[in-house]
């Protein structure tokens, strides 16, 4: 009789060890995934003219949204368009201001020919806003290129958005009162080969002892 409680309990043991492992190998895939995104991720500088589907960046919104903030804050806001109209409209702002970015080879918009554009704003009042919203940014490109969906910072936006020529684009976003632009980002599937990435610097990260 021991022996066959022996026998039970030794083969619920090994049941529950098999399912420790397995369960532990399924967590190591998914940060392999996560790794494996974060490092594979590069700037895109040229997309089809195929707009983001809605659905898809639904879900890049949403992975936006779920970056910390300081304090739960969440003081970022964001608006994303696609409309060629608009884009169209503050691409030909950006070529007056500076005509040499319409001579870039297969030129067609300001934003790296990106048809789908996310601004994103803070209050201009917060000590923590630039930093929410940098998260946030960073979630939104990482979530968009586990989708195959090309991503760029375009800093460069800024000044034209706050130009008097686009102030009726700017209106257009609705940002809340007290809020000012911190950045756009181009979104869209890539049109060409991935770039290789540049060489990071290793030694500027290290352990203090």
């Amino acid at each position: 009789m021991n022996k066959i409680w022996i026998s039970v309990i030794g083969f619920i043991v090994a049941v529950a060890a098999i399912a420790f492992l397995s369960s532990n190998e399924g967590e190591c895939q998914k940060d392999d995934a996560v790794m494996k995104t974060i490092m594979t991720r590069r700037s895109i500088r040229d997309y089809k003219e195929e707009p983001v589907c809605r659905e898809a960046m639904a879900e890049i919104l949403q992975c936006g949204i779920y970056a910390p903030s300081a304090m739960n804050m969440q003081t970022w806001a964001v608006r994303v368009v696609d409309n060629k109209e608009f884009i169209d409209g503050v691409t030909a702002i950006a070529v007056k201001q500076n005509p040499e970015i319409a001579e870039q080879p297969g030129f067609r918009n300001f934003f790296r020919n990106a048809p789908t554009v996310a601004f994103v704003a803070c209050p201009e009042e917060s000590y923590s806003g630039e930093y929410d919203c940098g998260l946030l940014s960073q979630n939104m490109m990482l979530a968009a290129w586990s989708k195959g969906i090309g991503s760029c910072c375009l800093g460069s936006v800024v000044g034209v958005m706050n130009s008097e020529e686009a102030k009726p684009y700017l209106e257009r976003l609705q940002l809340p009162e007290g809020y000012k632009l911190l950045v756009g980002i181009a979104f869209g599937y890539p049109a060409s080969e991935i770039p290789v990435a540049p060489e990071r610097d290793a030694t500027k990260a290290f352990y203090v002892e």
